[in-house]
């Protein structure tokens, strides 16, 4: 299997296992439907059990490590720019294909049994997903966004302790250093994973829930493909002069994985693995992967929650107008960060539906179709969060073009080049000016 490329293995994981989840759905087997959830949900645990000391140990040396970059807060400040840019085109592209293809025109459901989802979302959820009210509880329950702050603090102490803290960032290191290498024997296990959570996709959803809503699923999975297949290259070679082939040949993998995976978080180290294959500086890449796999969700939040509350209100008869519009588009840009640390795009789309003022039993009647409309809304978020970090490394000069230019022709599971910089090396890490 080692000399089959790791995006050809989980393209075979994905293929035998929409035929296993079909033969378990057709013959309604529902031992190998539970196998299945079972290798899937198994994989799943394992990438996420990584999650918490990576994102730690890795922001801490990150930081520390940037102590030389005079333009490290520019970074991030870009960082944030780019995420907000491409979140604003992709809930336009959600909202004018809202109002071109009307998804909610002609819909005939039972709004009786519609019930508002047990978690929603509010404007309160932006300081308390962040700020945790107990280190130790933001590593229990996996809070990555607050794991990211905490990372953040103890790293900039760090940095301004000076020499007293180099014990402890260089536990950090050895730390990092051997939760990659764990990690990485649980991503080699990711086409197995692949059969496992495609397979009981298909077994347990198969396409029968689509067809009263196949108007609305279809605009979602274009719009995503718009944003992932037309915006995405169109940044890529007007803001980053970047050959949009040889992104997608790098980020591939993690897209396929965020496609079946359906978890941000889940795929974030398969992410940042082809981040900095595709030339992303390590140092810079640990800071942005991360902070972007918990607010970067052009899927979940900007597309899904546009073309949603456009539905959601057309089922009810109210008609929006263009403050409504305007509310959504806000929304989807500032209020994904409000949704860190809580579950799935239902949360986003309840903070939308609150905010313009329509019933949150709307949001029930999309919740049997959600796994299937999150492969697509989860792959677009990777890709974005991918994009961005490639985009700001291109425009500050710190992108090495030769790994780029050569990232899909190298497989992902190939051992890094070399270790995470140490402080002593920064002069190596300035940014060229743009």
């Amino acid at each position: 299997m080692r000399k089959i490329p790791f995006s050809v293995q989980i393209l075979l994981g994905l293929v035998l296992g929409v035929a296993l989840g079909f033969l378990a759905r057709t013959n309604d087997l529902s031992w190998l439907t539970s196998t299945l959830h079972t290798v899937g949900n198994l994989f799943i645990q394992l990438l996420k059990l990584a999650v918490p000391p990576l994102v730690f140990t890795a922001i801490v040396v990150s930081v520390v490590s940037l102590r030389g970059v005079a333009n490290a807060a520019r970074l991030a400040l870009k960082t944030l720019m780019w995420f907000g840019i491409t979140a604003l085109i992709a809930v336009g592209i959600g909202i004018g294909l809202g109002l071109l293809v009307n998804p909610g025109k002609g819909v005939t459901l039972d709004l009786g049994n519609a019930a508002p989802p047990k978690n929603t979302g509010s404007w309160t959820d932006f300081l308390t997903g962040i700020v945790p009210t107990n280190p130790v509880g933001a590593f229990v329950e996996g809070n990555v966004l607050q794991i990211v702050f905490l990372a953040l603090v103890v790293g900039a102490a760090a940095l301004l302790v000076g020499d007293a803290a180099e014990p402890f960032v260089a536990l950090n290191r050895s730390l990092l250093e051997i939760v990659q290498k764990a990690l990485w024997w649980v991503i080699r296990l990711a086409p197995i994973g692949t059969l496992g959570l495609i397979g009981n996709a298909v077994a347990s959803y198969g396409w029968d829930l689509l067809a009263p809503l196949a108007k609305f699923t279809t605009a979602v999975y274009v719009g995503c493909a718009i944003v992932l297949f037309v915006v995405y290259p169109l940044v890529l070679i007007l803001a980053g002069r970047l050959n949009p082939l040889r992104f997608f040949a790098g980020a591939w993998p993690a897209i396929e994985l965020a496609f079946v995976s359906r978890s941000s978080v889940g795929t974030m180290p398969v992410t940042q693995r082809s981040v900095e294959r595709l030339g992303v500086p390590r140092e810079y890449a640990s800071f942005a992967v991360p902070f972007g796999a918990t607010t970067k969700m052009d899927g979940c939040a900007a597309i899904y929650p546009a073309l949603a509350a456009i539905f959601v209100a057309q089922v009810f008869g109210v008609q929006l107008g263009v403050t409504d519009y305007l509310l959504i588009a806000f929304v989807s840009v500032v209020g994904s960060a409000a949704t860190a640390g809580l579950t799935g795009a239902i949360v986003m789309l309840t903070l939308t539906l609150s905010t313009l003022g329509l019933p949150l039993a709307g949001a029930g009647l999309l919740l049997a179709i959600d796994p299937i409309l999150d492969m697509i809304r989860t792959a677009t978020n990777v890709a974005g969060q991918a994009l961005v970090p490639t985009v700001v490394a291109a425009r500050e000069g710190t992108l090495d073009r030769a790994a780029y230019e050569s990232a899909g022709r190298r497989d992902l599971t190939d051992p890094e080049p070399a270790p995470l910089a140490r402080p002593d090396r920064q002069d190596e890490l300035s940014p060229v000016p743009a």
